[in-house]
């Protein structure tokens, strides 16, 4: 009983009762909280006003597309040869509880500002994160019951509902609502239990998160699986053609079981001041734990920040190295720190205190490095760019000591001009890129071109084009920049 209650409040917090059914749903709330937990008539009544859909068959149920698998069926759902069709239907007054939610949040749609109603700065309000809502997923001719769906992301979500644009990322969770429809218990798409639909916000090309998330995993870095796939929605008026997204595969889902040993470690999510690792900034809320939730032991992080600001950094570097290297996986870290300078990033580590993920692997005993979210990557890049090759606009003094201070130690630096080499040569060599852009523009091109006014960052055709074409260009100035840098 406490548990739907709280799952209700959940999905219509910050919603104003515009509807009746809002108003019935919280005045019968309101009178169960008054009530014993023995009486059930009232909570009955409220679920029978969310969930009336309950009754139905999942005809199209097999074990090889529904169920819990050993492991998931990544050649189907991250297939690269190929852009799929995801169809998600979805109630229309469900619908428009999303919609209101949003503008609860985010203010009203095209006002182009952020925060909420009346102004306020761009963000998620307090971190929250859009309602859940059960909907359909249809793909190949399958359907996926009750599926929860939301809007997802942070500015991204908030700049494109700002621009009255409606091609925003979704996140789906097959079992989010198993509780209230047992059908779908345990329910999954080929093996995963979520998936996040993103948008490519503000890429014309439609390529730069897959490609750098191809690039980080063929290079033996921790990452996310991708792929395309075209993104229709029903919200009761016929299926409208949302446009070219990329499918992602969830952290917290598959990624960690899929590419490590052992899965229970801790998986933390940084965001904040504290995530820059300055000296004397440790702050366990800005280390949000993805596992093990419950768990109030944050001593692993404290300890790399305790290792990593040592008095032996200076008077024993031999001693901090050693010490540095037996609790965080520096090899890792300084290969993507490498390859994501190589390829240019600005919103990540070094400029921005996010985008990132950490693992405290149990079989090693290390923190393990996971970028995340490489869709502005590949470019120069905004709010002063990304940073030189040779870090010198690097902000220093400790700013960013993970950088600065491994960038500084011989042994460390020596380690990163080798990653920087290794890029060019395999898998940023500009050929080989070259190639793969010149492939994914023939897969997309089709679906680019589909795109409809308010649900598109494409101005026009010739945007897609000229967004590859750029690429290519950036493919050949980076592999030469980095050259030069490692000849110097």
């Amino acid at each position: 009983m406490k548990k739907f209650l709280k799952m209700i409040i959940s999905i219509f917090k910050n919603i104003k009762t515009r509807h009746l059914v809002l108003s019935l749903t919280f005045l019968l709330i309101s009178c169960e909280e008054q009530a014993s937990d023995g009486d059930s008539n009232e909570s009955d009544s409220t679920s029978d006003l969310i969930f009336n859909d309950r009754d139905f068959t999942p005809d199209d149920w097999t074990l090889e597309t529904h169920a819990r698998l050993d492991s998931p069926n990544f050649l189907e759902v991250f297939d690269d040869s190929q852009v799929k069709r995801i169809d998600i239907n979805v109630d229309k007054s469900r619908w428009n509880l999303m919609l209101n939610n949003m503008i609860e949040l985010h203010g009203q749609p095209g006002s182009s500002k952020g925060g909420r109603p009346g102004g306020g700065p761009p963000g998620l309000d307090n971190n929250e994160n859009p309602m859940w809502v059960p909907a359909d997923i249809i793909y190949n001719g399958l359907k996926w019951y009750r599926v929860g769906v939301r809007f997802k992301g942070n500015s991204s979500l908030v700049n494109t509902w700002s621009r009255g644009l409606m091609k925003l990322s979704f996140k789906l969770d097959f079992d989010e609502f198993e509780d209230q429809y047992p059908q779908i218990d345990n329910q999954r798409f080929y093996g995963f239990k979520q998936l996040s639909l993103k948008n490519n916000y503000e890429d014309k090309s439609f390529v730069r998160e897959k490609v750098v998330g191809d690039i980080f995993l063929e290079s033996g870095i921790v990452s996310a699986h991708t792929s395309f796939c075209e993104v229709y929605v029903d919200f009761g008026e016929g299926s409208s053609y949302f446009g070219l997204y990329t499918i992602v595969e969830e952290m917290d889902d598959t990624v960690i079981e899929d590419q490590f040993d052992e899965s229970e470690g801790n998986l933390y999510k940084p965001e904040g001041t504290s995530a820059s690792f300055r000296n004397g900034s440790f702050n366990k809320d800005d280390f949000i734990k993805d596992s093990n939730e419950n768990d109030s032991d944050w001593t692993d992080i404290e300890n790399l920040f305790s290792v990593l600001h040592s008095n032996s950094r200076l008077l024993d570097s031999d001693n901090w190295q050693k010490e540095l290297d037996e609790i965080f996986d520096t090899d890792n870290f300084l290969k993507w720190l490498a390859y994501n300078t190589v390829l240019q990033n600005w919103d990540t580590y070094g400029r921005m205190t996010h985008n990132y993920f950490l693992y405290n692997d149990p079989q090693r005993k290390k923190i393990v490095w996971i970028p995340w979210d490489n869709n502005e990557a590949l470019q120069r890049g905004k709010m002063g760019g990304a940073l030189n090759l040779d870090f010198s606009n690097l902000s220093k003094n400790g700013q960013w000591p993970l950088i600065e201070y491994l960038i500084s130690n011989p042994y460390y630096k020596i380690k990163y001009d080798t990653y920087v080499a290794e890029s060019i040569e395999k898998e940023f060599y500009s050929g080989n890129l070259i190639s793969k852009y010149e492939l994914y523009y023939s897969l997309l091109y089709d679906s680019a071109i589909k795109e409809k006014n308010g649900f598109t960052f494409l101005n026009s055709i010739g945007d897609f084009q000229n967004a590859i074409t750029e690429l290519k260009s950036h493919a050949d100035d980076r592999n030469i920049m980095a050259k030069n840098y490692l000849s110097n």
